[in-house]
């Protein structure tokens, strides 16, 4: 039997937000245990769904970068787009590229020392430019479905209706964890900006943007840009601890990492450093937007301890506007399809 979760297409109260189309994921480990390719897997998946879907496989033994460039074990190798039960075979199904180890990648890209952490894990982000058809955006559509940013962002293309799943909540999905529910709200609208340089990354497939940049450009309108839409995402004291791990490493928020203001709201509570002067000032005009100003950022205050800022972290990490907390198990429907 090939077991997937799905989160089904709906207004759902109970939650308090909308899901556009219906989501499922599938871990890489359960295809292999049934021998069919992770290709077929999400075939029989979308052939298992009357209506619009975005399927994400899982690997949980490999490695990615949020778009701030934290690391984190677990991550979409493959992302499809089905509806109606068939997955469009031009442009519905795309597999994430690998990224081999080597020394200059990691001079080109300083935020993956982190790797260190997880000595023999394969790291993939996004799919290599030369091997999609869609130009531009890293995103896979079939029918009413669109799958878009590496499997972060889906929509429903009749409606227009979105939903944001960032890639650690989609990994405590896979554990049945502890996630957060609600509106992206502004901060983290202005947050998904911050990206950092990477080649085959999640949202640019080449380095635009460093760290300390932003790839919005838009001022105060890009507290706005994402605002409204819904969103999944991992309880704050997880993304807290996955953040703190980066930072403890020697992460500097600016110059390794991206300047989001889930990150730099971290690295001052705890004193830690930030690279203040290498962040623009169209990235400080979009972080004064939601708050996070360059005097707010040199004020001197006493620092916590990890263990606090975890702790603390639904007061402390910014973001997610109506937040409702959920097992993930409380959200997702577990099915099986016989092989």
């Amino acid at each position: 039997m090939l077991k997937y979760k799905l989160i089904p297409q709906s207004k759902d109260e109970k939650i308090g937000i909308t899901i556009p189309l219906n989501i499922a994921f599938v871990n890489l480990a359960d295809i292999a245990s049934c021998n069919i390719s992770a290709r077929e897997a999400v075939k029989l998946i979308a052939s298992s769904i009357d209506g619009p879907v975005g399927i994400n496989v899982i690997d949980m033994d490999c490695v990615t970068t949020t778009s701030d460039g934290i690391m984190t074990e677990g991550t979409v190798v493959l992302m499809a787009a089905g509806d109606r039960g068939k997955i469009n075979p031009d442009f519905g199904i795309l597999e994430m590229e690998e990224i081999p180890y080597s020394e200059e990648l990691i001079r080109e890209e300083p935020h993956l020392k982190q790797w260190e952490m997880y000595p023999g894990k394969r790291l993939f982000r996004g799919p290599n430019p030369k091997k999609k058809l869609i130009p531009v955006h890293n995103v896979v559509i079939t029918g009413r479905a669109g799958n878009n940013n590496s499997a972060t962002e889906m929509m429903n293309i009749v409606t227009m209706e979105e939903i944001l799943l960032p890639i650690l909540g989609q990994l405590e999905i896979m554990r049945d964890g502890n996630i957060v529910v609600g509106n992206t709200g502004e901060v983290i609208s202005v947050g998904i900006g911050m990206t950092i340089a990477e080649k085959f990354g999640r949202i640019f497939p080449t380095r635009q943007y460093k760290a300390g940049d932003t790839a919005h450009g838009s001022g105060e309108y890009a507290k706005t840009l994402k605002r409204d839409i819904p969103i999944i995402a991992a309880d704050k004291a997880v993304i807290a601890k996955q953040t703190i791990k980066a930072l403890q490493f020697g992460m500097i928020p600016g110059k390794d990492i991206g300047c989001s203001p889930l990150v730099l709201s971290i690295a001052k509570a705890m004193g830690l450093e930030i690279d203040l002067d290498n962040i623009t000032d169209r990235a400080y005009a979009e972080l004064a937007s939601v708050g996070i100003t360059k005097e707010w950022l040199r004020e001197e205050r006493i620092p916590l301890s990890a263990d606090e800022v975890i702790s603390k972290a639904d007061t402390l990490v910014p973001g997610i506007n109506n937040p409702r907390k959920f097992k993930a198990s409380d959200i997702t429907l577990l099915k099986e399809i016989e092989i």
